[in-house]
């Protein structure tokens, strides 16, 4: 059996509505902070089995949000965090890191470990920069898409 997974970042208080569109199709949603605003949150709250942590532009109301998670997908093991520099010691247990922050697509295999940041699907800093990405994952194999807004 395999699972859809929708990775996104840095919403900053915009939820595209193509954004949602994708998610919908997806058994998991990845966040990785700086939503901004809790109502980008609701949005995706009930959309697949959630997976959301704290940015740092993210306030008061996103204290109950970790800085870190830490989770399996069909048996791989998944590290969550906005800026990849709070991963710490967690990356040795995992197989991909997931980070946000820097508004820029990166996807880079080292040590036998995906990094995936997916970039901003929200207000893009850099021109024409708006992305996602869907990973299918099947037992500890996988695929990335990125997904250009």
């Amino acid at each position: 059996m395999s699972a859809r997974v929708g990775i996104l970042s840095d919403t900053h208080g915009l939820m595209r509505p193509e954004v949602l569109e994708i998610l919908k199709t997806c058994d998991y949603v990845l966040h990785a902070g700086d939503f901004t605003e809790e109502k980008i949150l609701d949005q995706i709250r009930f959309l697949g089995t959630l997976y959301a942590v704290r940015g740092n532009s993210d306030g008061y109301w996103a204290q109950k949000l970790a800085w870190r998670q830490q989770f399996q997908i069909e048996g791989l093991k998944f590290l969550l965090v906005h800026d990849r520099r709070r991963a710490g010691g967690a990356v040795r247990e995992a197989d991909v890191i997931i980070s946000g922050h820097t508004h820029r697509y990166a996807e880079e295999m080292a040590d036998g470990k995906l990094w995936l940041n997916p970039g901003t699907c929200g207000w893009p800093r850099f021109p024409g920069e708006v992305s996602m990405a869907v990973m299918e994952v099947d037992g500890r194999d996988f695929r990335v898409e990125r997904i250009m807004l």
